[in-house]
């Protein structure tokens, strides 16, 4: 059995705790969690594997996309496999239109077997109506041009082009 704690990422605490089966899937963890939270689970979603800073790692969607093959998805991945120890920790994303994100991080893990589960055992804080809006700000990048500004070409200047005479 598995204590896991998943928080909402907002401003204000949202928190669920659940109880889950040790060999659930992913696919019936993203509908637990989904659930816990409000939400009916019919959303495309995905967790994303990620080390103990949160950093966002290698993508576990909720269908096989390989265009050939069987490639990785919720189904495949059972929780005792991809979070086998207390404090593995993944991101959850629900819904890609509003991006809900979660963090998953496994608090306890027994051999201890349990009727009824899934369970919440701890509810903290309401479900804001709209998705908290998401920032994504890349790196800058050394794109090997220098810093200079826009230069003429052997083509000549474009702001002298007449784009009326086509």
């Amino acid at each position: 059995m598995y204590k896991i704690r998943v928080i909402l990422d907002t401003k204000e605490d949202v928190i669920r705790t659940i109880l889950v089966d040790s060999d659930l899937n992913l696919e019936d963890l993203h509908l637990t969690i989904a659930k816990s939270f409000g939400f009916k689970g019919q959303e495309m979603a995905s967790f994303y594997r990620t080390d103990n800073e949160w950093a966002q790692g290698e993508e576990i969607p909720l269908f096989n996309m390989e265009e050939v093959g069987e490639g990785i998805s919720m189904k495949t991945c059972l929780l005792q496999e991809t979070l086998p120890s207390v404090n593995d920790k993944l991101i959850y994303v629900y819904d890609f239109l509003n991006l809900w994100t979660f963090y998953v991080d496994v608090i306890e893990i027994s051999e201890d077997k349990k009727e009824g589960l899934p369970q919440i055992i701890l509810t903290v804080g309401e479900v804001p109506t709209e998705a908290p809006e998401k920032e994504f700000v890349a790196e800058k990048l050394d794109d090997g041009f220098g810093v200079e500004e826009d230069s003429d070409d052997e083509f000549g200047s474009f702001d002298d082009f007449d784009y009326n005479e086509y």
